[in-house]
């Protein structure tokens, strides 16, 4: 019997009280893409604003107030647990949280500066990826920084078997529950869109971005990184 809920919310709902040690024990390289989309912002780069899109229970803003502790973060997500969390986790911070899912957010509210999203996009599919990224074009400043991490590889690529058959011995290295990769794979075919990188790159393009990189890779586990 399948275990995945109804909506993402809710899943994430769930997922949310072990959110931190489920997603390094399930997802290669959880961390460290994570670390290089911080790694990626040039030091001389001010920031004021923050969009995280995505947010869950706040890993990446966390990791983005040590640098940037004057700036305003609104973070979006759909789970109310996870934003509970991080109001909880940030009371000192200057936050905005809002629930909803990435289609339901005002993008005009705030010139921001930095946009962000970790592992967040895949549960959108390529259109509304190509919608978001002209979304995010549009609300960050010139010169404003998009960056993202994520499993950056489309599911009827040739190379997909091999990356489900890698990450399937890291979850079961990493987890002695063998129903976990079970769960990840329900996840997975019910929620998970991915998009290869090469489409990406160029759907950002095409929204305006003129400066595109990848600042960190493992496979198609990948950080991105666009200027506007």
């Amino acid at each position: 019997m399948s275990r995945v809920k109804e909506n993402i919310a809710l899943e994430f709902d769930e997922f949310s009280g072990d959110y931190t040690r489920d997603m390094t024990n399930c997802v290669p390289h959880y961390l460290r893409l994570m670390d290089a989309i911080v790694e990626s912002i040039p030091n001389s780069f001010k920031v004021s604003k923050v969009l995280d899109l995505g947010s869950g229970n706040g890993n990446l803003s966390a990791r983005l107030m040590q640098r940037f502790q004057e700036a305003e973060y609104t973070l979006v997500d759909a789970s109310p647990e996870m934003l509970k969390i991080c109001r909880n986790r940030f009371p000192e911070a200057r936050l905005q949280l809002f629930e909803g899912y990435f289609d339901q957010f005002s993008y005009q509210d705030a010139p921001y500066d930095l946009a962000v999203a970790s592992f967040s996009f895949h549960h959108i599919g390529s259109r509304e990826k190509e919608e978001i990224f002209s979304k995010i074009y549009e609300t960050l400043r010139p010169g404003g920084i998009l960056a993202m991490c994520d499993l950056m590889i489309s599911k009827d690529h040739p190379d997909h078997p091999l990356l489900l058959n890698e990450w399937d011995l890291f979850v079961n290295s990493n987890n002695e529950d063998p129903e976990k990769w079970v769960w990840i794979m329900e996840h997975y075919d019910a929620f998970d869109r991915p998009d290869h990188f090469d489409d990406q790159i160029r759907w950002l393009q095409q929204a305006g971005f003129t400066d595109v990189s990848i600042p960190w890779k493992k496979g198609y586990w990948m950080t991105l990184k666009a200027v506007k």
